[in-house]
């Protein structure tokens, strides 16, 4: 009994989640949708603030996510067999959290129950981001946030 109490995140194996229990793992912080560059002496992955051109720079939501692929053939699609592949994602990243067998944060909307809070403690970018069309690509080095792993 006190099992089914616990949260779907801490009782089922990603394998195991319904469509709808893994969307809701998303923060909607918008990092996995910026920008990366990666190092081609050891591999390594550093994010821009170079958002998607579909990435909503305020709200940190994609602005035709059902389509997303249409207009960027490289968008990656998350899924829960890739989870051993995670480590490029932020180590904030709910996905990557629960594949490492970790809790959600404080701030994470199914934790805190505001899908705002992801914003108001600075995890996203929200209001700190340049769009893909803004800026040359040639310039994205200019503009890294952070180290992925």
């Amino acid at each position: 009994m006190a099992a089914d109490l616990e949260p779907f995140w801490k009782r089922k194996t990603l394998a195991q989640l319904d469509q709808g229990e893994w969307e809701s793992l998303c923060d909607g912080c918008g990092l996995c949708c910026l920008q990366k560059l990666e190092d081609e002496d050891d591999g390594a992955v550093y994010y821009t603030r170079i958002a998607c051109k579909l990435l909503d720079l305020q709200t940190c939501r994609c602005s035709d996510y059902p389509n997303r692929v249409k207009h960027v053939p490289d968008c990656i699609q998350l899924t829960p067999a890739q989870a051993d592949q995670f480590q490029w994602l932020p180590p904030t990243c709910a996905y990557r959290l629960v594949s490492e067998g970790k809790d959600l944060p404080h701030w994470h909307h199914l934790v805190s129950g505001d899908p705002d809070a992801v914003h108001a403690e600075r995890v996203s970018q929200s209001g700190r981001m340049l769009s893909e069309n803004s800026v040359a690509e040639d310039d994205w080095e200019d503009h890294l946030i952070f180290r992925a792993g």
